[in-house]
Formats: C-alpha cells, structure tokens, sequence
C-alpha cells in the first residue's frame, strides 16, 4: 500500500466538517492529522467527532508540520489568500474554498506564489463534480447536442442567508453566482461579456446592505454561445439547481435532485417530492468526489481539475456583473481584470 496523503484542515465550520467526514470515512488514500480554527473549541471539536490526532488554535502548526504533505482551507474568505500563500510558502499543496479572494490583486498575488513554490492549488467549486452536471459537460464535450447555442441555469436558495453574512459576503453574485459563473465556464468555455439585472423582491434587508437578491445575468460565450443565468435567495419549494444546455444536434437537461423519485397522480393533481432543502443534501456525492480527485492529482502527480484561474475568472466575471448592474449596460470581461 501506497503512502496516504497527510492532510491538515484549517477552519472547522460546516464545509471543513464535510470534508473531515470525506477524508476520514471515503477516502483511505488520505489521513486527516491536524486541524486548527481560531475558534479553539471548534477545533476541538471537529477533531474528537472524527478522530483527527491534533487541533491548534492558530494554522501556523499546521504550516510547520513537516508530516504534512496538503492544506483544506476552509476558513473565512478575507483569509484564503494569506492562508494560500503560507502553505505555498511550506511548500504544502492547498485545496481552498471558493473564493480565493475578493480582491483581484490578492488573487493574483496568491496565484504567484503557489506557482513560485511548484505545488498544486485546486479550487472547491464542488458543482463540477456533481454527477448530473459531469454527465451534461460530457455530452457537449462529445458533440452529442452539436454546436452549443444556448445554455440557461437556475440557481435558487431555499432562504436567504443571515444578515451578518450577507453585509460580508461580497453581494449575491460574488457569493452565490460565482459558482453558476463556474458552472458556465466549465459547460461552454471562457465569457466574454454579462450584462445583469437585479432587484429586491425577497427581503427589504438585503438592499439595505448594498445587494440584490433576485439576479438574471445573460452570459455572451466566446464561441458565439449565449448563456442565462437566474438566481434567487429564496425559493419555497427548496434548493433548485438545474441546467440546461441547447445546441445545434439537441439538447441536455439536468433537472433537480428529490429524496425519491415517486410521482403520485389522484383527483387533486399530480405530486412528486420537493427538492432537496440545501447544498450539503444536494451536493453530498460531489463534495467526496472533488476531494478524492485533489488527493489523487497529489497521488499521482497530475494537474488538479480546478485550477487557480479557474477561481479567479468567476471572480472577474462576479465584478463585471457588479459594475453591469450598477450601470445598466454589457460589461465586458476585459474592463475589470479579465
């Protein structure tokens, strides 16, 4: 047996705890040893819940660790890219929640030095992994719908996030349509230019933070593709992700996932269940798969499937929205960093 990848994670809130569960359960080619939150009870605690050796309050134990061969940040976005660059700096590989930062500066600074110091970076856009939406990226890859000419995406919440986190999170499309943004990208290829509408129909709140919380962006692909991509902070029914990718030879839908698949009919309608009420029920299998694909590109010595540029031009594309809203206009890529 090979030599398991030894992991420290930094941060233990709910996505580190999900990866904790993944590495420690799913995937035996890695060994959790360390984890640290500057919330030390945190720490603690995610360490007994999963039996990982040690819990410190500060990362720098983990970045000094010569045992440890990776780093999850998932710690607070205003602390992705310093935690990127101390773990390029201990020549340890990084797997880092989206995004790497909301600055384009500090993006591309991180970026430097990850490449500076040779090792891998993947970025958790989790939705590529999602066994629906790989199955879509494939059949257009194939030729299977001919030549891509429409893509649509509805991305909707089940509620809205607390005010706390809204007021910090960079505004809907940095925080929830990036991944839609990626999700684009990954089906279509490079955007060139959004134009993005938006208003508050969900919570008074919201706007009163500087945000929207209703959003339709329309996509302009390189390729001549055209893309839409609606967003809400609330949908009753539940979490409602679902694309649809239009071509020239057909078409490929990916509709949402529900606890069953029954379709009951009687003298009232017909009834089948809602879908699933969040991202950790939705995105389960591609939260496992994301991580077993950044422990093997370490395994093997191969390219991670989510590269640093791949975070940073949903970021620029998250900016270019911004600025179209503000100004009523199509932005292109270019004007703000693309």
């Amino acid at each position: 047996m090979t030599k398991p990848i030894n992991i420290g994670i930094i941060g233990a809130g709910r996505i580190a705890r999900v990866h904790a569960e993944n590495l420690v359960y799913r995937i035996p080619e890695a060994k959790v040893l360390a984890v640290a939150d500057v919330i030390y009870d945190a720490a603690q605690k995610l360490a007994s819940a999963f039996q990982i050796p040690a819990s410190f309050p500060d990362a720098g134990a983990i970045f000094d660790d010569a045992r440890i061969d990776a780093v999850l940040i998932c710690s607070s976005t205003d602390t992705h890219a310093q935690m990127i660059e101390s773990a390029a700096a201990a020549r340890k590989h990084i797997f880092c929640e989206k995004p790497i930062a909301l600055d384009l500066a500090k993006i591309d600074h991180a970026l430097d030095a990850v490449k500076r110091a040779g090792v891998k970076l993947q970025i958790g856009f989790n939705r590529r992994f999602d066994p629906s939406f790989k199955r879509v990226r494939e059949m257009i890859a194939s030729g299977q719908i001919g030549a891509p000419h429409i893509l649509r995406i509805t991305s909707r919440d089940p509620a809205p996030p607390p005010m706390a986190y809204v007021q910090v999170s960079g505004g809907i499309f940095l925080d929830m349509t990036i991944h839609d943004f990626d999700m684009a990208r990954f089906l279509f290829g490079e955007v060139v230019e959004v134009y993005a509408t938006g208003n508050v129909l969900v919570d008074p709140e919201i706007g009163k933070a500087g945000d929207v919380d209703t959003a339709v962006v329309t996509l302009k692909f390189a390729n001549g593709a055209i893309g839409v991509i609606d967003n809400s902070r609330k949908a009753i029914y539940g979490y409602d992700q679902r694309i649809e990718a239009f071509g020239s030879g057909g078409v490929a839908i990916a509709n949402n996932k529900t606890p069953d698949t029954v379709v009951a009919s009687d003298g009232a309608g017909v009834h089948s269940a809602k879908p699933l009420y969040f991202f950790l029920e939705r995105y389960m299998d591609a939260f496992a798969s994301e991580m077993r694909e950044f422990i093997a590109a370490i395994a093997q010595d191969k390219p991670t499937p989510v590269t640093g540029i791949d975070g940073r031009v949903p970021v620029v594309m998250g900016y270019a929205a911004l600025k179209s809203l503000k100004e009523n206009r199509p932005v292109k890529l270019l004007e703000v960093g693309g």
